[in-house]
């Protein structure tokens, strides 16, 4: 994702807060005040990072990156809020969160629940679940999410890497309207191309259509 000046105004200028009752609102002076720093965060992180822009912007719109251990703490920590706040969904089998060997979460969302077939448009029941992802992130401000799209082998490579792509770009301007900042999110769809379950059996088909999440820590 490239970070550029009029995409970080943009983002600043269309900001709001909401209220106790989930509405939006506008923010208030010290509210715009602090995103401000944030957006001037980025700008200088971009400035400052020649070779990376698109992370140096990152690094200063989280306010600093992850260092040392702190990194596994920290992916650790949130990991096990995951556990917690999604376990009904994990029991269910809807959703899986697994931490990888490079401190990353990988978690990853069945179509069961998510989408129906062709469609990338969500699922009113699955809303909840994504507001509880939202929110963790949201508490766990020092990462960048990459939203992943995945189809089974049904149709034509065309179609399913444009499902795919639909669908990713579906949680994540979800994930927006939930106030994750849009700096944290990249998203893509991989099409049939990354099977996690054989496209022989409809539950292996019903595996491969997903999304998946990379929670990656930004580290310093």
């Amino acid at each position: 994702m490239r970070i550029t000046l009029p995409l970080i105004l943009a983002l600043t200028l269309s900001a709001c807060a909401t209220n106790d009752l989930g509405e939006k609102r506008d923010l208030n002076k010290t509210e715009l005040g602090a995103l401000i720093g944030v957006v001037g965060g980025a700008v200088a992180g971009a400035a400052i990072n020649h070779n990376n822009r698109g992370k140096g912007a990152l690094i200063g719109a989280v306010g600093g990156g992850l260092a040392g251990g702190g990194i596994g703490y920290y992916m650790d920590k949130q990991a096990k809020d995951f556990q917690q706040q999604l376990a009904a969904e994990i029991q269910r089998g809807d959703i899986t969160v697994q931490k990888m060997a490079d401190q990353s979460l990988l978690v990853s969302m069945t179509s069961n629940t998510g989408f129906d077939t062709n469609s990338s448009v969500l699922k009113p029941g699955y809303t909840p679940t994504l507001d509880k992802i939202a929110k963790i992130v949201n508490q766990y401000g020092k990462t960048s999410i990459s939203i992943v799209g995945h189809t089974d082998s049904t149709g034509s490579v065309a179609i399913n890497q444009s499902v795919s792509e639909r669908r990713a770009q579906a949680v994540s301007d979800y994930f927006v309207s939930r106030n994750v900042n849009a700096i944290r999110l990249d998203a893509s769809g991989r099409g049939k191309t990354e099977p996690r379950a054989s496209n022989e059996t409809e539950a292996g088909r019903s595996l491969n259509r997903r999304v998946e999440l990379r929670i990656v820590p930004v580290a310093a």
